[in-house]
């Protein structure tokens, strides 16, 4: 037995593959390993309540065939405030907000992480995402994960290096069709469950459907940004971000070409839906952006100019850029070639290499 028989760490369990391996891995490696399912929503409609119901057996027998307690634990509450109620907020101001990142940051390296530390002992805690923990000088960096397709740096550039030092991300060092093997060779019941694809915690459902609930929609007019023309009527301007293509409504259009439309901007103020033809069209174009509400996993405020890659989204190619301070907590960050659909509220997250540096929330993208 390794020296971390003596180490106590609480893994998240999902009631997916990746959670489920990541705590078979654990145990290989010697530590002492129980679950922890985390309930975080509330509402009680008859599919969330399913999915939720679903996801705690198949975390339960994942455990009972691992031999490891499985803990529960309700988070609602802080989801509510810290999580959800920002998401609403975003979202009516007219930007596009990233629920798992914040997800990340508030539930499960803080609420998840204090919980498993102060009520259950942990040494550690462990997680089912898809990066690596790499230690340098007494520092805990955070690295992409092996599988480029799978990489989950981006949602988790808000952690700081302490986090990283009392988490365990097994899975990393892995490639998905690994983990999936793994799984169906110990014949756990999660081995061919497909991945969640759907809001953080909140799980699959039509998400227009679910944001109505809680945001009224407001319909108003949809504008063709070269001359103004009326294209059609938009639903509500929370229902459509920068770059987005489908659900526009927009048929044949008199004299219009073959090109497809593309939203390229939103004015609030008016209610109005810019729309233009082409993915290429220069007002959905950006040279740049101005991010704020910085986090750098070293917790040092950038003082100087910096080159690195930046990702405007998830499973976004890297764009080559140099970042600016501002001061304030702001940055300018500058693109070498224009990069299309960069989307206020969305985060820019920054590497070197492999490495993730840190990132902010978009305030602006720079169009010139």
């Amino acid at each position: 037995m390794s020296d971390n028989s003596q180490k106590k760490v609480i893994v998240g369990m999902s009631g997916g593959v990746d959670s489920s391996v990541s705590a078979y891995l654990l145990q290989q490696q010697g530590y002492h390993v129980e679950g922890l399912f985390m309930k975080n929503w509330e509402e009680d409609d008859d599919t969330e309540y399913c999915s939720a119901a679903t996801d705690l057996a198949d975390a339960q027998a994942v455990c009972d065939k691992l031999g490891i307690e499985l803990h529960t634990v309700n988070f609602a509450a802080e989801y509510w405030d810290n999580v959800f109620e920002l998401f609403l907020e975003e979202y009516k101001a007219g930007r596009t907000p990233n629920p798992d990142i914040l997800c990340n940051k508030e539930i499960k390296f803080k609420a998840f992480l204090e919980f498993a530390a102060e009520d259950l002992g942990a040494d550690y805690i462990a997680t089912g995402h898809y990066v690596r923990r790499h230690d340098v000088d007494g520092k805990s960096r955070l690295l992409r994960g092996m599988d480029g397709n799978k990489d989950q740096s981006y949602f988790l550039y808000t952690l700081s290096h302490e986090q990283i030092a009392q988490s365990l991300f097994p899975v990393g060092e892995l490639e998905k069709p690994q983990v999936r093997k793994i799984a169906e060779e110990l014949e756990l019941a999660t081995a061919k469950k497909k991945d969640s694809t759907g809001i953080c915690f909140i799980g699959e459902r039509k998400f227009t459907d679910f944001l109505a609930r809680y945001l009224p929609a407001q319909p108003g007019p949809i504008l063709s940004v070269d001359d103004n023309k009326p294209m059609g009527q938009h639903q509500g301007l929370m229902y459509h971000t920068l770059g987005q293509r489908k659900g526009l409504g927009i048929g044949g259009v008199k004299d219009g070409g073959e090109d497809p439309w593309y939203v390229v901007d939103k004015d609030v103020a008016n209610n109005i839906l810019y729309v233009a033809q082409g993915h290429e069209h220069p007002r959905l174009m950006s040279y740049g952006l101005i991010a704020q509400q910085l986090h750098w996993v070293d917790r040092q405020p950038l003082t100087a100019e910096l080159r690195c890659t930046v990702k405007t989204r998830y499973r976004q190619a890297d764009i080559s850029c140099t970042v600016t301070p501002l001061g304030d907590d702001r940055i300018t960050v500058r693109f070498d070639e224009p990069f299309a659909a960069v989307t206020p509220g969305q985060s820019a997250v920054f590497y070197l290499d492999d490495v993730c540096l840190g990132g902010g929330i978009i305030e602006e993208r720079l169009q010139e």
